[in-house]
């Protein structure tokens, strides 16, 4: 491990369980990727850009729980603002999203 930091570092992030209810092309992005529109509750409705196209069909995302970092600053990507990063494992050149095995409530936090 080359950058370690502190656990109050850690607790910076604010990790919360979303669902995607909405999934769509993202054609000017640089690498493949879908825009999507992620439901967190009483956090609301934030949207994240994701390099995901490879393992999943946009038909298998939608209604599907994921987890993001919700208080990243906004990022513009192409023509759109990301106001979230959606996590995943990264397997070569696939992204593997993380999500919680059961179903919980949006916004549930992650810790």
């Amino acid at each position: 491990m080359s950058n370690k930091i502190s656990f109050e570092d850690f607790i910076k992030a604010d990790l919360r369980v979303g669902t995607i209810v909405e999934v769509n092309d993202f054609p000017e992005a640089r690498n493949p990727a879908y825009q999507l529109v992620i439901d967190f509750g009483a956090l609301g409705v934030k949207k994240s850009s994701a390099q995901i196209t490879t393992l999943y069909k946009k038909e298998d995302l939608l209604h599907k729980q994921i987890v993001a970092v919700v208080n990243f600053p906004k990022k513009q990507i192409a023509k759109f603002m990301s106001e979230c990063l959606v996590l995943g494992a990264v397997s070569g050149t696939d992204v593997i999203l993380l999500n919680p095995e059961c179903k919980v409530t949006n916004g549930s936090v992650v810790s």
